[in-house]
């Protein structure tokens, strides 16, 4: 299902501050579900995180990410961190309490590529990306990561080094 090379070693997570911003963008939508300006703060900062973790629907082989079905199509769940990842495929009954959970990560920006590529091809009828669900679950159609994708690229070129 991909042809992005992932790690599959065990994601070294943002730091306390970052998720905490996370938390509290997230907040800021909810109290506010109309304001695009809180929206595009909060996606900016998951677009700008080192890399998306995701759980492993597929073999390490062949890695196949955790996707929602949802009323607008498969919503492909990224995490920011893989502690959230494993409290998720916990809660969203993937794993049983205390099994290990199959994690991969992806480094920003290859991953808004890698997941544009999935849209692109119809993968599994993926829209959009999810993050943190069920934590924050705030959602982003798939043609507004193209623009945090070129955000994330400075004027006339490559991405930024990693």
């Amino acid at each position: 299902m991909t042809d992005q090379p992932a790690d599959r070693i065990q994601p070294q997570g943002p730091s306390p501050e970052v998720l905490a911003e996370l938390d509290r963008l997230d907040a800021a939508c909810k109290a506010a579900p109309t304001d695009m300006d809180a929206q595009i703060r909060l996606w900016q900062a998951v677009a700008g995180l080192e890399h998306w973790v995701f759980i492993n629907r597929g073999t390490a082989e062949q890695p196949r990410p955790y996707a929602l079905a949802a009323q607008a199509g498969q919503m492909l769940c990224v995490y920011s961190s893989a502690e959230r990842a494993q409290t998720a495929a916990v809660a969203n009954g993937l794993v049983q309490a205390g099994e290990p959970v199959p994690l991969f990560q992806i480094p920003l920006p290859a991953a808004i590529d890698w997941a544009l590529a999935l849209g692109e091809r119809g993968v599994a009828g993926v829209t959009g990306v999810t993050v943190d669900y069920p934590q924050l679950g705030a959602w982003c159609p798939l043609p507004n990561l193209v623009r945090l994708r070129q955000d994330r690229t400075p004027q006339g070129g490559s991405a930024p080094a990693q």
